[in-house]
Parts: structure tokens; C-alpha cells; sequence
């Protein structure tokens, strides 16, 4: 039954591409409902609603095909804080089209999700996608920062100057291409500093992420809770050329060669934005 909902899912976005120069656009989600924070706690996390909705609704809006994977194929989870039409530029209606939207594309749903694992990407070839989309959310900090899977993909984008577009904390992945990715992280973690070799293949790339500021604003919501480190860090001992707003929540998007990056959940649009004029 999953298998029949998940195909007439697929096909349903296929038919809403329409045009014959549609391009087909990989969103990769986390796997984890929850981070790891120091000391033993957790907090309850996933997806960002308007970070994984606004750009879907775009692309599918402009004709294009959409399709959906996380590291082990599992249904992604909502991210229930971000339901909120503050992310939505205070209009609940907004809000509402785009929870609309999640339900009709069933992602959450365990049993008619339209999920693929990245396994499954690779077998049937990077080359039917044109671009990568990772959403932000606090979930990519557990497990998209160091899948080999995920790694992989990003690499070959990479070799193939193909278009990869992260949002907030999506560009954590990123980290996923390093050689020793797990490690790198788990130093990081450990002892707060961290070394990636000179020629990880985004050195000196310009990107942004959600700054430490924004963290350190946001942390309220870990209730107690602290995150073993801030992917901003992350990202600048990996070396990474790191660009930030001055000022907090408001959009920020970073091009690089291949890569768009958006500093936050008001990014959303705006990278979904340079995302479909590279789709041209």
C-alpha cells in the first residue's frame, strides 16, 4: 500500500511539472525527530515548515518536478515550532496553503510517504536531478552534517557544477563531503575546535548558515538545552568563507559557484528564488 501511495505521489508531482523543460529538483530532508544536545538532553525537532514549503510551492508552482529523499528513506518530521505565521510573513492564510500543500504531498505520513532513502537516489543516478534543495529546521545537525550517503551526492553536484541550495541550518550538510566527516564533528563537539583537509571541495567558498548570534537569540528554545556547537563555526573551521546579515531574522542569501545558501527561515523564499533562475 505504501509503494502504491508513494507512486501515485511521484506521479502526481511528474503531471505538475507539465512543461517539457521542466527541471527536477531533489529536496534532501533529515531523518531525526530530535538533536543531541550536551550533557545528555534533547530537543524535539525536524523540518521548518516554510523552509521545505515555500520553495516546494514555488517549483511546483513554476512547472517543475519535485521529488523527496532523506538518508534512510524514513518520513521526515514537522518541526511543530515552526507552525507559526510569523514564518509566513504574519499571514495565517499563507500559513495555511502551505500546511495544505504538506498534507496533500503526505511527507510526514509514515505509511504513504513518497520518501526515497539516498540509497535509493544512487541507484537510480544523480543525473535525472538538476539541483539539490536542503531545508533547514534543527534536524540536519544530526545526521545530514555526516551521512556518507549524503556526501556522495553533494560531491558529484559538486564535480558537475550543479546547483545545490541550502537554507539555515541545511548548509550543515555540507560537511557530509568532508573525508572524515563523523570525526571532524564529534572533535568539534569534544573539544570545540576542528581541522578539515586544505582541499575539501568547498574551501573558500562563500556560504552563509544561521549565524551564532541568532543562535545564541534563539537559544530559549532548547529549554535548558545547549547545542554541542553552531554550524556558523562549523562551517568557518572547515573552512568555509563565512557571510552574515547585520542585521538578526532578516533575509541573507550567499551565491558561490554551484551553491545558494540562505541564513534562515526568512531566506526561504529568496533562495527559492535564485533557485528557479538557475532552473531557467
Amino acid at each position: 500500500m505504501k509503494t502504491f501511495h508513494a507512486l501515485a505521489a511521484s506521479l502526481a508531482l511528474i503531471l505538475a511539472a507539465g512543461s517539457a523543460h521542466a527541471g527536477h529538483v531533489l529536496v534532501v530532508l533529515s531523518d531525526a525527530d530530535q538533536l543531541e544536545l550536551k550533557h545528555g538532553k534533547t530537543f524535539a525537532t525536524g523540518f521548518y515548515l516554510n523552509e521545505l514549503m515555500q520553495p516546494v510551492k514555488l517549483l511546483l508552482d513554476a512547472g517543475h518536478q519535485v521529488s523527496f529523499a532523506t538518508p534512510l528513506g524514513r518520513a521526515p518530521t514537522l518541526d511543530r515550532g515552526s507552525i507559526d505565521p510569523m514564518y509566513f510573513g504574519g499571514d495565517a492564510a499563507a500559513l495555511r496553503t502551505h500546511q495544505t500543500l504538506l498534507e496533500k504531498l503526505a511527507l510526514t505520513s509514515p505509511e504513504t510517504s513518497p520518501v526515497m532513502s539516498l540509497a535509493r537516489v544512487e541507484q537510480l543516478g544523480y543525473d535525472r536531478f538538476d539541483a539539490v534543495y536542503v531545508p533547514g529546521g534543527h534536524a540536519p545537525m544530526q545526521d545530514l552534517l555526516d551521512s556518507p550517503a549524503l556526501g556522495r551526492l553533494l560531491s558529484d553536484f559538486h564535480s558537475k557544477n550543479k546547483t545545490t541550495a541550502l537554507v539555515c541550518h541545511g548548509p550543515i550538510a555540507l560537511l557530509s563531503t568532508l573525508p572524515q566527516a563523523h570525526q571532524f564533528s564529534t572533535r568539534l563537539a569534544q573539544t570545540g575546535k576542528a581541522s578539515a583537509p586544505p582541499d575539501w571541495i568547498y574551501a573558500g567558498y562563500q556560504v552563509t548558515v544561521i549565524s551564532n548570534q541568532e543562535e545564541t537569540i534563539a537559544k530559549p528554545q532548547l529549554k535548558g538545552g545547549e547545542m554541542k556547537f553552531y554550524p556558523q563555526t562549523a562551517l568557518e573551521q572547515a573552512g568555509a568563507r563565512y557571510r552574515s546579515n547585520t542585521q538578526p531574522w532578516s533575509s541573507n542569501v550567499v551565491t558561490d559557484r554551484e551553491l545558494i545558501t540562505g541564513q534562515n527561515p526568512a531566506s526561504a523564499v529568496d533562495v527559492a528564488k535564485e533557485l528557479l533562475q538557475r532552473l531557467k
